[in-house]
């Protein structure tokens, strides 16, 4: 479905009021006695806006994107845009400080631990990891569960002797790791966001140091930071848009790279310059900011976690109940509640009206990664329990049509 542009201006404009005005959400008409209709299924959103499973850049909170919104324009009354703001400048200073305030309460963050706001994506982790914990001959151990933690390893053997230390099979937690003697450190990720396998609790490694990849289920539920070196994310799935990486990372950790490390690639130049040692991703850490306070005021992670698991049961529960029209390859014991994929195994070319009918029904990007095919529901800390059931509904309705 096309969005008429002016419309959606038109809505900014009548709506630039107070960011406490919202304007009501317009259910759909009833649906009729026809034969079932993709068209039926969808709610009506403020701003003719859809709902956007995609698996990163994500949706955002309504409210957030109304309040940057304004402050796009003149930043609480200051005359100038929060995109026009000097990153030196006391305004931002406030603006980068109550961020990672708000993420250090949200995740209980220890105060041995720094925070760091960097550039480059979670892929530029998988380099600034080695390089900051483990010389060129040093032992590493990688768990692979899926396309990003096996990228992960690609990266690693590069710079370090790294350890495929267990490999699963995509749809699973593989058991018996072999991990190396004396090896500096065991990553892993959390969440695997094409996949959809994520992990239910921190990993035994035995005592050993602890990375973690969890870019697709940042902020999803409360974690223990204390049991891990470094948790690094990139933002784009359920904090911030994309363009910037958040890096938590054990203080201890932190002046140690190895000979040769690039600036921009040591902990230490971050850590010791508050991620201001050039200039950072200004408008993506104040999306982030204001992503934390509506978590915060919403009731912190335990309640971001409890929605999570409701909206994914609601998807898993069509799943299992549509007779085998619709199949998750993933064990149960670990399936993701961010990313949930799912194939039409009878007829592949389902899949593809599926993903056009659907789009036509106000759900969009619910294609499959292009490595693996099928569709893939990204259901985000914002995904609406409304955009859950309009998309349970429309699975539905499209099964009984193609039974």
């Amino acid at each position: 479905m096309q969005l008429n542009r002016s419309k959606q201006v038109a809505a900014g404009r009548q709506t630039a009021a107070p960011t406490s005005v919202r304007r009501p959400v317009v259910k759909a008409a009833a649906a009729s006695t026809a034969a079932p209709s993709a068209k039926s299924t969808a709610p009506k959103q403020p701003y003719d806006r859809l709902f956007n499973f995609s698996a990163g850049p994500a949706v955002l909170p309504l409210d957030v994107l109304e309040e940057a919104r304004d402050d796009l324009i003149n930043w609480k009354g200051s005359g100038s845009s929060i995109m026009e703001m000097s990153h030196r400048g006391k305004e931002f200073d406030g603006v980068a400080k109550k961020a990672e305030a708000d993420l250090r309460k949200l995740l209980n963050i220890p105060d041995n631990y720094k925070v760091m706001f960097l550039q480059g994506g979670a892929s530029t982790q998988f380099a600034m990891v080695p390089f900051n914990l483990a010389g060129a001959e040093d032992a590493t151990d990688y768990v692979v569960t899926g396309s990003w933690s096996k990228k992960a390893l690609d990266e690693g053997k590069m710079f370090t002797k790294a350890n495929c230390a267990a490999k699963g099979d995509n749809k699973s937690i593989p058991t018996g790791w072999s991990l190396s003697e004396g090896s500096k450190y065991v990553h892993y990720c959390d969440n695997e966001t094409i996949q959809g396998v994520e992990f239910k609790s921190v990993p035994d490694v035995g005592g050993r140091l602890l990375v973690a990849d969890m870019s697709s289920n940042f902020v999803s539920k409360p974690v223990d930071v204390s049991k891990y070196g470094i948790i690094y994310a990139g933002a784009q799935k359920n904090v911030g848009p994309a363009g910037v990486t958040i890096a938590i990372v054990r203080e201890d950790l932190i002046g140690s790279a190895r000979p040769g490390t690039p600036t921009m690639l040591d902990y230490k130049t971050h850590a010791e310059n508050d991620s201001m040692y050039n200039t950072p991703p200004c408008w993506a850490m104040y999306i982030c900011g204001l992503v934390f306070a509506k978590l915060l005021k919403e009731g912190g992670l335990p309640a971001v976690q409890a929605n999570n698991e409701a909206k994914a049961k609601v998807l898993y529960d069509v799943i299992e109940a549509s007779n085998g029209f619709y199949n998750n390859p993933v064990d149960p014991s670990c399936r993701s509640l961010m990313n949930v994929p799912f194939t039409i195994p009878k007829d592949a070319e389902l899949e593809k009206a599926f993903i056009k009918e659907a789009a036509a029904a106000g759900m969009v990007q619910l294609k499959g990664h292009r490595s693996v095919g099928g569709m893939r529901a990204s259901i985000y800390n914002a995904m609406p329990m409304d955009g859950i059931n309009a998309l349970a509904a429309f699975m539905k309705e499209f099964a009984a049509k193609h039974a």
